[in-house]
């Protein structure tokens, strides 16, 4: 099926006059709303619109309609798997992937009521370029395999206790051997895992340097950094409050008037926000700098737990510093 033709996003146009024209003077914001079959798109503030098959052609289509424009930006919102190709084919391209939440919210704020493929691509669009949204590095498609494996192998973990509870608490023969078949074979199923995701490093010049820079803090060991490599990409190219900010570490105040309420941290990336938090623990007790940051906060009478969100943040701006100097962490001068 040949995918439907709205006003078109290149070309003559008779209700905005000539995607020419326009883009001789203005830089245009393209909003893409993705679905399993077709891209809907949007050009801000050209209004002109377009709609693509989602698959290998029809990224090659919005492709050479792109080079028509000078483009500011390209929003879209992460839609599982569905987005995932288009990514790729937009890798040198200036993305901005947005909070699926978070765009709702903005089309609620423009008292935008009604739901379509072709106004939530033009509200993307409006928001990308109201906003002026940073646009940031995407994930490679290594680092998307790598956060598949680990997710996966997440899942696995997940399932070791309670399989090793039910093989304990199992009194027929036959069931507590299928019981341990299957524990065994979730156990090599992790080892295979784990091996995947090392190769797919070690195929990568970029990822390896990325990874041996991590594993060089005191503290941070190879899961961690692996979870940051896969679903961090940013890293090395944030400012310094920016990193904890994308990781959901920084605290966020409350405060009207009079009143000022406790901070908390909320928001971000929850599985970069899980990453360091066993590696907090130990660098807390064997990074020198770490240590001693945690041990003021203790001293000054802040909870354990707080003390350890501190230093999972820092974690978080040392290693974004480390990689974008592109040097391994050493200890401090006594």
């Amino acid at each position: 099926m040949r995918p439907e033709r709205i006003p078109v996003l290149c070309g003559p146009d008779a209700k905005h006059g000539t995607a020419e024209k326009i883009s001789d003077i203005l830089s245009q914001t393209i909003g893409i709303d993705i679905s399993k079959a077709s891209l809907d798109c949007h050009a801000y503030p050209a209004g002109a619109e377009r709609q693509f098959a989602n698959n290998a052609r029809g990224h090659k289509a919005l492709i050479a309609c792109l080079r028509q424009w000078p483009i500011e930006r390209i929003a879209y919102e992460a839609t599982a798997t569905y987005h995932r190709a288009l990514e790729a084919a937009l890798a040198d391209w200036p993305c901005v992937k947005l909070n699926p939440e978070r765009a709702r919210r903005f089309a609620q704020a423009t008292g935008m009521l009604a739901k379509t493929d072709r106004i939530d691509a033009m509200l993307l669009a409006r928001m990308a370029a109201t906003l002026q949204l940073p646009i940031r590095p995407a994930r490679s498609m290594q680092q998307a395999q790598m956060a598949e494996l680990i997710n996966a192998g997440d899942g696995l973990v997940r399932d070791r206790a309670p399989l090793k509870i039910r093989e304990k608490n199992l009194t027929v023969a036959l069931l507590k051997r299928q019981c341990r078949q299957r524990r065994e074979q979730n156990e090599r199923n992790i080892e295979v895992l784990d091996a995947e995701i090392t190769g797919l490093i070690a195929a990568d010049a970029a990822l390896t340097r990325r990874h041996q820079i991590l594993t060089s803090i005191a503290g941070v060991g190879t899961l961690t950094a692996n979870q940051l490599i896969a679903t961090m990409p940013e890293l090395g190219n944030l400012a310094n409050k920016q990193a904890p900010s994308l990781a959901g570490l920084a605290p966020i105040t409350r405060q009207s008037g009079q009143w000022k309420g406790k901070s908390f941290i909320r928001g971000g990336r929850a599985d970069v926000r899980q990453a360091p938090y066993m590696a907090a623990l130990v660098a807390a007790r064997f990074n020198p700098d770490l240590k001693a940051k945690y041990q003021q906060l203790v001293t000054a009478g802040k909870p354990a737990r707080i003390a350890i969100t501190a230093v999972m943040r820092k974690l978080v701006v040392i290693a974004n510093a480390l990689l974008k100097a592109d040097r391994c962490w050493q200890h401090s001068a006594a």
